[in-house]
Parts: C-alpha cells; sequence; structure tokens
C-alpha cells in the first residue's frame, strides 16, 4: 500500500527545518514510535539533517514488546552518533534523561555563549506534544489523538543553556516501504482518508498471527488461529465482538476499527509489529522495487523520444535545390 499524505503544513515544517539548519543547530531528537521504531523514523528528516548527532526517543515504550525494544535500542546505539533511550508515561523525569543525552552528543556546547540547541521532530501523532507538556510541567502544545496537531515551531528553554526547538508532526510525500504504511496506518500516524480500514486490520492481523496469536486468540476468545485466513479471522474478531448485519453477515469494516483501535489501546497486549532484521528486509525490497521502477519510467521516457524523432524529422521541409 503506497501512503501519500502530506498536508500543507507539513511542507512547511520541511522549510523551518531547513531554515533551523542555517540558524544552528546540535542535536536532533527524533521521536519514534517504540511499536514501529524503523517505520516511524522518517527518511526525509534524515536527509534534512545529515551531519548532526541524533537522539532517538523510543516513546510509548510501555505499549510495546519489551524484548524487540531492547533490541531497537541495541540496533540505534550502534550506529556513529546516535544515542537511543526508551520513554514512557511511567517516567517520572524525562526532560532530565532527554537533557543528559543530548549533552553528551554535543559536549563541545554548553554555557551562556554556546547554548545546547536541539530540535525534535517526529511523525504525526507520535506523542510529541504530550512529552513536552510533561518535560516543561504545563500545556503548551495542544494535544489529540488525531495527527497533525502542532502547526507552528515552538522554542522552549529547558535549562538556561538548553534550546529546544519543537516543530509540527512531518510524514515524507512518498512512503515506498510497503509494511511501513501499514503499520503506519494501524498506529494512527496517518490521517484516515488517506487508507482503508479494512485493508490495514487484515495486515495488521497477519503480523499478530505470526508473531501475537496467543494475545489475540485469548483477547477475542478463539480458538487456534492458525487455520485461518486473514479474512476468516477477522470474520471470527467481528462476530465475536458483535460487529453485524442483517441477516446474521458480519460488518467487516466495523470489525476492523474494533481491531485497529484495540491495537492501538494496547488491548492486545504490549506489541511491536517489526524488528530491526524485518524492517531492513523491507527497506531492501522496496529499495529494488524503487530502482525498477525508476529505470521502466528511464526507457518509457527514452523510447518516447525515439518515437517522436522520426516525425520530428518528416516535419522538416526539404531543402530547396540550389
Amino acid at each position: 500500500m503506497a501512503i501519500h499524505w502530506f498536508p500543507g503544513h507539513m511542507n512547511s515544517t520541511r522549510n523551518a527545518i531547513n531554515d533551523r539548519m542555517k540558524a544552528g543547530l546540535d542535536v536532533v531528537i527524533e521521536l519514534l514510535d517504540a511499536r514501529l521504531p524503523g517505520s516511524s523514523a522518517n527518511p526525509l528528516l534524515a536527509k534534512l539533517t545529515e551531519g548532526k548527532p541524533t537522539l532517538k526517543l523510543l516513546n510509548k515504550q510501555d505499549l510495546a514488546d519489551p524484548e524487540r525494544t531492547a533490541m531497537w535500542l541495541d540496533h540505534y546505539n550502534a550506529l556513529p552518533d546516535t544515542r537511543a533511550i526508551g520513554l514512557d508515561a511511567s517516567i517520572k523525569a524525562p526532560a532530565q534523561a532527554l537533557i543528559k543525552a543530548c549533552r553528551e552528543l554535543a559536549p563541545l556546547r554548553g554555557g551562556m555563549v554556546k547554548p545546547v540547541r536541539v530540535l525534535i521532530c517526529g511523525i504525526p501523532n507520535v506523542g510529541k506534544s504530550t512529552l513536552i507538556n510533561t518535560i516543561t510541567t504545563k500545556r503548551i502544545a495542544k494535544t489529540g489523538d488525531e495527527p497533525g496537531i502542532t502547526k507552528i515551531e515552538q522554542k522552549i528553554v529547558l535549562e538556561n543553556d538548553f534550546y529546544l526547538f519543537d516543530t509540527p508532526g512531518m510524514l515524507w510525500p512518498r512512503i515506498t516501504i510497503e509494511e511501513s504504511g501499514y503499520n503506519l496506518a494501524a498506529s494512527g500516524a496517518i490521517g484516515r482518508n488517506a487508507f482503508e480500514e479494512e485493508e490495514v486490520a487484515l495486515e495488521l492481523l497477519a503480523r499478530l498471527r505470526q508473531h501475537y496469536a496467543g494475545q489475540v486468540e485469548e483477547r477475542y476468545k478463539l480458538g487456534d488461529v492458525a487455520g485461518l485466513s486473514d479474512e476468516e479471522l477477522l470474520t471470527a474478531i467481528g462476530r465475536k465482538r458483535g460487529a453485524m448485519l442483517s441477516g446474521g453477515r458480519v460488518n467487516l469494516q466495523k470489525a476492523a476499527e474494533v481491531l485497529i483501535y484495540e491495537f492501538r489501546q494496547c488491548i492486545l497486549g504490549r506489541i511491536t509489529l517489526e524488528t530491526p532484521a524485518e524492517f531492513k528486509q523491507w527497506a531492501a525490497a522496496a529499495d529494488a522495487a524503487e530502482e525498477k521502477r525508476k529505470d521502466k519510467t528511464a526507457k518509457r521516457r527514452k523510447q518516447a523520444a525515439e518515437d517522436r524523432a522520426p516525425a520530428a524529422a518528416k516535419a522538416e521541409p526539404a531543402p530547396k535545390d540550389s
């Protein structure tokens, strides 16, 4: 599923990040969803802030599989100029952990003459506004469960020599990794008008039955789901949750909405939809497919140009005899 969802304010965010880079920046904080750390890492942000030390914050770790969270933290901490820490609502002093990690990434900055300048970014609905409200102990950022709440850049002084610049959530114009598109939609990072709930629910079930079948069986009081197709499993869930139409038919749209909601609210249990190894495979396959697409486009354009050339030659008037 190729996702194209890039509201106008996201283009403004891209411009704001470019301006911030020109004005001076020491560290980039990228807030990730711990349930999909690879899919929620913005490749456009990586290009915009290339060369800057990065702190990866795996937010909502209390909703994610703890074993897989540890795998992702190890993965990111092994990268150069990168630190990664996990966050959730139970952490009482997130600001101190954040400030400490950023100072370690920018050891030559500090003091009133050279304050640490930090940009915090993330995809929509990843919990950035909630985090900022927590670390500043007051509500300065709007929060909500729909993507795209923050619309303007904010400057926040966390300490006398530590400035945090907040930007609106930003996706990238074209999500080429198909699995990432589904995971982002399931998490709530993408507006509802950009995807079909039933399609996303079926892909979510395919992931859940592979790694978390027991949690699905327990939640919906089902037997062994191994013998069911994804469609049959969604139908069974809809029947168990009372998503019914006249004539005893299951309302698959309603069943899909129920499944996605219960995943987002952690009612199904702590789940992470991808491992570093899985995401690496998805990205490699997407890169190969993108190269094929570009090659096909180039060949088509070349052929079109060759086809036009003879016609243009015929249209030229014949030279006159001298």
